[in-house]
């Protein structure tokens, strides 16, 4: 048992880190799997790939419950009718993934739960990654090129104004508070795009908001709130389809169960804090960059087993 604990803890690990960042937690969980194997019931281990992803949820709730929190003393009346109005659009962002989502759910799993897949996938978006960043780089640059260029004592000031100005016109929404109904529809349908492994749901998510005129941190924020739905969602549709099939939990599963899940609510927490400190000052590339490498090498390995040529 304990053997398994520390195996459960390591995935715990992976998925509290590769949850938020924009790398596929899925993925890396299916290749972590290959090397680090559980000793359990393949019905189990189906349920806790899915399920140890509500400690990753907790995180977000912790970390964002006053701003989520349309009951707070704290807020007026106009803040708590923001609150509920943006947990409307999340509502609305997670309309395709409730329609399209769990419907295609075993289905992709049967034909797409494999390592190539995962591969493929991590460096196709990668590609995109750095693609859609050079792309808002170079529409940065032309935005604060046509704005007046800062002066005198007063120049660093000015021109971390004009970043923001120039941020304010690359990107319509660059408050996560002002994404509208159209844009989290959009945005939910990009989410549909996580079904496959290895394409990641923040990475899906971002890339899609970011496509439809968010800025990185707003694009970020949103994909946080409406991972809690989602994947609170798809935990429960595992639970069930886990109970309804007769399964029982052995001591040992139900404490490779919970380590996971608190080992990933801690990860999530650190990394959810890192990416957004990370990207107030940087941009996603080098997370496509990392997806490429990993995909490589992922592809890479794998023929040389097949080959033989491992051992």
């Amino acid at each position: 048992m304990i053997i398994e604990a520390l195996k459960s803890f390591l995935l715990g690990i992976v998925e509290g880190i590769t949850e938020w960042l924009p790398i596929s937690s899925t993925g890396h969980m299916i290749l972590v799997d290959e090397f680090v194997k559980l000793q359990v019931s393949d019905e189990f281990l189906a349920l806790f790939l899915v399920v140890i992803q509500l400690g990753a949820i907790m995180a977000v709730l912790i970390l964002y419950f006053h701003k989520l929190n349309p009951f707070s003393p704290r807020k007026t009346s106009v803040e708590k009718k923001s609150t509920w109005r943006l947990w409307g659009m999340v509502v609305i962002g997670c309309i395709p993934a409730a329609i399209f989502g769990f419907a295609l759910d075993d289905w992709v799993n049967e034909h797409f739960y494999n390592k190539v897949t995962v591969a493929a996938m991590l460096i196709l978006y990668g590609i995109i990654f750095i693609v859609l960043e050079r792309r808002n780089r170079r529409r940065l640059r032309d935005a604060e090129a046509s704005l007046e260029a800062p002066r005198g004592r007063h120049a660093r000031v000015a021109a971390s104004s004009i970043a923001e100005q120039a941020e304010a016109q690359v990107f319509k929404i660059t408050d996560v508070d002002d994404v509208d109904w159209k844009t989290a529809l959009k945005i939910g349908f990009f989410q549909v795009l996580a079904i496959v492994p290895g394409t990641s749901r923040s990475g899906a998510t971002i890339i899609g908001g970011m496509l439809c005129g968010c800025s990185r941190t707003a694009a970020a924020e949103f994909t946080f709130f409406l991972a809690i739905p989602v994947m609170f969602g798809w935990g429960v549709v595992k639970a069930i389809k886990f109970v309804a099939a007769g399964i029982a939990m052995t001591s040992t599963e139900i404490v490779v169960l919970v380590v996971g899940i608190v080992t990933a609510f801690v990860m999530s927490v650190i990394a959810i804090k890192f990416l957004m400190g990370y990207i107030k000052k940087n941009d996603f590339t080098v997370f496509g960059w990392y997806r490429i490498v990993v995909g490589v090498l992922v592809l890479g390995y794998f023929v040389f087993e097949s080959m033989g040529m491992l051992p």
